[in-house]
């Protein structure tokens, strides 16, 4: 620029003196204007130029000038350049930011001033029932229409997070969800949802669980603290004496069960899945637990130990020759469990048939009975503690409550599962399932 000056200038001044040497003031002054307004014209052409330049769609694009011209365009176009990245580095920042939100497990809702809806996660359209293009600049209250969370949001200060019923997917779900307000820049809010059903469901079993248990011993410790203050306040013949002892041996062999299970069911939480270096004989394994049938329906069906002999027709088919990859405790309580089961539920006289099969990804031992059967709607929740069909029949048959729990795990430990099928007034089958990688042929 400024050397476009100086040629400007000594150009006007040379031609002035040229004129004043050959011709005297007034043309020299002539020749002056003339080469001004020369000068001037060819300054005015290239900011033109320079401006039609700037004001085009390609700003990128190389320039056929030189000098100053050149040097101001080319600095323009670093300066295009770094605003451009500087612009793609956001961008990208802002996707990056965007994808965590996506991310997250927790419903991220913006709000702007007066509570309307401006961005959402898929989380959040989810748990809120709600759609990008539909309800979009709606007001929240309008959407989420739950009396908590309006009283909630009309609130001045939200330090607190409040629990409310999220959209359930099924009628037999029933969604929590942990909402909370944040407030940030200048009015707008954030509104956080966190789906707690698990953790509901898991607090509400925990005290199912609790009032269960202590039910449980409570029932037997009443009739033996009633016992004992009859034999210590009353004097009673020795049959009569007999008879209590009886009475509270029962009792107390029912709260060691109990006590029994439940170490078990904590034993099987709160340990690691059994690995494969133990090989259970399934042969063995039947053995016993035929013995222990054998045993249990002979008491079952008869009070008096000298005239107790097996009551229900119970059938084992013969044991295949394999070896199960696994803990052999956990596998007999299983099974134990299973044909304790159908023996209790089992009228006297009734049918109880235990096998083993296999197909190309499972072996499947199988216990059917000849019982009374389930109903439908019990059968999603036998495997719950101390859930009963019948809870009067559980108890006169010595039932903890906890067998099918325990053998729900021992299953999932195993990598397999528990299947129930039942018919009322045609029995039940109940199955223990595992896969077919643990187990192998036994060997000699």
């Amino acid at each position: 620029m400024f050397s476009s000056i100086f040629v400007f200038l000594f150009s006007t001044a040379s031609m002035a003196l040229l004129g004043w040497w050959l011709a005297g003031p007034m043309l020299a002054l002539a020749l002056a204007l003339a080469c001004a307004l020369w000068a001037a014209l060819a300054m005015l052409w290239k900011i033109h130029r320079l401006e039609r330049w700037i004001s085009g769609s390609d700003l990128m694009r190389d320039v056929p000038w030189k000098g100053v011209w050149l040097e101001t365009a080319q600095r323009m176009q670093r300066l295009l350049k770094q605003r451009d990245k500087l612009a793609k580095d956001h961008e990208k920042r802002l996707n990056d930011f965007l994808s965590a939100i996506q991310a997250s497990p927790n419903g991220v809702t913006l709000l702007d001033e007066q509570g309307r809806i401006e961005w959402f996660n898929d989380t959040a359209a989810t748990h809120l029932g709600l759609d990008i293009v539909r309800d979009r600049m709606q007001h929240v209250v309008h959407l989420v229409r739950d009396p908590v969370f309006s009283r909630y949001f009309a609130q001045a200060e939200h330090h607190s997070d409040v629990v409310i019923d999220g959209r359930s997917l099924t009628v037999a779900q029933n969604t929590k969800l942990s909402v909370q307000l944040h407030s940030y820049d200048e009015g707008r809010q954030l509104l956080l949802t966190r789906d707690i059903t698990l953790m509901t469901m898991a607090d509400a079993m925990r005290r199912d669980f609790v009032a269960n248990v202590s039910h449980e011993i409570r029932t037997p410790l009443t009739v033996l603290s009633g016992f004992v203050e009859t034999l210590q306040m009353i004097p009673l013949a020795e049959s009569e004496r007999k008879e209590y002892l009886d009475l509270m041996a029962v009792q107390a062999g029912r709260m060691q069960s109990l006590v029994a299970d439940l170490l078990t069911l904590s034993q099987l939480e709160g340990s690691l899945p059994p690995g494969t270096s133990e090989k259970v004989s399934v042969k063995d394994l039947m053995a016993q637990v035929a013995s222990d049938a054998a045993a249990l329906s002979a008491v079952l069906g008869d009070k008096d130990p000298e005239q107790r002999h097996v009551v229900h027709d119970i059938v084992f088919e013969p044991a295949p020759e394999w070896a199960i990859l696994g803990g052999r405790s956990e596998l007999h309580s299983a099974i134990s469990n299973l044909v304790s089961n159908a023996i209790r539920y089992t009228p006297a006289g009734g049918r109880v048939h235990v096998s083993w099969s296999r197909d190309p990804e499972h072996v499947i031992l199988s216990v059917k009975d000849s019982g009374p059967g389930i109903a439908p709607e019990h059968l999603p929740r036998l495997s719950e503690r101390f859930y009963r069909v019948d809870r009067s029949r559980s108890r006169e048959t010595g039932g903890t409550g906890l067998g099918l729990a325990i053998t729900k795990h021992v299953a999932q430990r195993h990598g397999g599962e528990l299947r129930v099928e039942s018919q009322l007034g045609k029995g039940s089958n109940f199955m223990l399932v595992l896969p077919i990688s643990r187990v192998e042929p036994l060997s000699d």
